[in-house]
């Protein structure tokens, strides 16, 4: 189910057909250097987690494949989290390196945080990233997040960002 879209991308709910990309994508050392997470040991497990991925059904959103309009490709994903412990929803996103310095991290990222407040009524975003990570860190700083505070990030130093809720009204197209 296409969730919104943006000028280059459809952003829709993750489906069974999404296993082998995402196994692809979480199998490279690079895209996951900052993440903390481990590599799917197979197209068996990566298909497991997407069955089990109970995101949209317990809260409504979460993270969505992002699917390039022209050629139909899985280029990554991007998407709010709802942390229960914290009570705090995040913006985050992962692409293929091919896909790196194109801009499609902000692009989805602005969408997903105009639709979390917009549409979802969420008051506040925050995004986090390994200190580190200076690819995330201006991605968050070019929507519009400004810096919360630092904390401790799987053994390493990481940072907080924050956008609160503009009563400002969009242009992004909802689906």
């Amino acid at each position: 189910m296409i969730i919104l879209e943006t000028d280059r991308f459809f952003l829709r709910e993750f489906e069974a057909i999404d296993a082998s990309s995402l196994f692809l994508l979480n199998s490279d050392e690079e895209v996951l250097r900052y993440t903390g997470d481990k590599p799917f040991d197979s197209i068996q497990h990566a298909s497991l987690f997407l069955e089990k991925y109970d995101h949209y059904r317990k809260h409504g959103f979460g993270r969505w494949a992002v699917v390039d309009k022209l050629t139909g490709e899985f280029a990554g994903w991007c998407g709010l989290k709802y942390h229960e412990h914290q009570d705090e929803v995040d913006v985050g996103y992962r692409f293929f390196k091919r896909c790196w310095n194109r801009g499609y991290a902000t692009e989805t990222a602005a969408a997903c945080l105009v639709y979390g407040f917009e549409r979802l009524g969420i008051e506040s975003i925050i995004g986090r990233a390994m200190k580190a990570n200076s690819a995330s860190i201006r991605v968050f700083e070019k929507v519009g997040m400004h810096f919360g505070h630092e904390f401790l990030f799987d053994g390493h130093e990481g940072l907080v960002y924050l956008k609160l809720a503009d009563k400002q009204l969009s242009s992004l197209r909802f689906v």
